[in-house]
């Protein structure tokens, strides 16, 4: 990737619906090669897909919480069925294994605290490779959607 790739990354990152003709007025290049450049970072797996900004609020979603996870153990087979519960768990938004204290943080949004206590108590701590659970509530959000880092060969 060279420096006119991350252009259109970070172009494409704040507006995804650019067509190759904005694109390139953004970036500098003809549409051609725009489209050429997004063909190949999408084919590498570079961008993963396009998608549309919600507002949890505006939705319902009125909790956001991180919660940190301490497994039972590790034995055979425990990891499996954590992975089915997060993937299972459509109130699980990102999942994160993590070094330090905990083994994993999970970002779980939910429509209101007594739902989020019932999914704590009914569905992580019930889970038979679930140790400890600690959950922070998010207050209000100070950064969201940040622009990419600067081009780093």
């Amino acid at each position: 990737m060279d420096h006119l790739d991350w252009k259109i990354l970070s172009a494409l990152h704040r507006n995804g619906r650019l067509t190759n003709r904005e694109l390139g007025e953004t970036v500098g290049l003809s549409p051609s090669q725009c489209s050429r450049r997004r063909l190949l970072l999408e084919k590498a797996g570079v961008i993963r897909g396009y998608g549309a900004t919600l507002d949890q609020q505006a939705m319902g979603l009125g909790v956001m919480a991180f919660v940190q996870i301490i497994m039972k153990g590790h034995a055979a087979g425990a990891f499996e069925r954590f992975q089915a519960l997060i993937n299972g768990t459509p109130m699980i938004q990102e999942a994160h294994a993590v070094s330090g204290d905990a083994d994993y943080i999970l970002k779980v949004v939910t429509k209101d605290l007594p739902s989020l206590s019932a999914f704590v108590t009914d569905q992580l701590l019930a889970h038979d490779t679930i140790g400890h659970v600690k959950s922070y509530i998010a207050l209000r959000p100070l950064k969201t959607d940040s622009p990419l880092p600067p081009f780093m060969p």
